[in-house]
């Protein structure tokens, strides 16, 4: 399977979910010179730059691994950015949405809330 589309369909899957959970899709595939961000969602208290991960099903490496220290600090550095442009009253969040697939369905779904935090830095 094409890994464009795999990620592509995760991150369609992921907003879906956001959506249908009471959140507003901001922005996505958020890029700057710092990095970039797959979703930007809000809800009424949180701002939420959401990194979307998804692997096949019998992928040996969980999803979430795969958001790693540089991966992290190149977010939140993103996520600074993006909010000096775009100001907001919104406590930010960092979330990881973990996509498994099964050919071309989504064989399972983790959302994991404030997966870090600033302070890790």
């Amino acid at each position: 399977m094409d890994k464009a589309y795999i990620g592509a369909y995760g991150e369609f899957l992921t907003g879906r979910y956001l959506r249908d959970n009471g959140c507003e899709i901001l922005d996505a595939n958020y890029r700057c010179r710092l990095g970039e961000v797959d979703l930007i969602a809000a809800d009424s208290k949180y701002i939420a730059f959401v990194e979307v991960k998804t692997r096949e099903k019998d992928s040996l490496i969980k999803a979430s691994d795969a958001v790693d220290y540089n991966k992290r600090k190149r977010i939140i550095a993103t996520a600074q950015f993006y909010l000096s442009k775009n100001p907001s009253s919104l406590q930010p969040r960092f979330d990881v949405a973990e996509v498994y697939l099964d050919g071309y369905r989504a064989d399972k779904f983790n959302y994991i809330k404030n997966a870090y935090t600033v302070e890790n830095f």
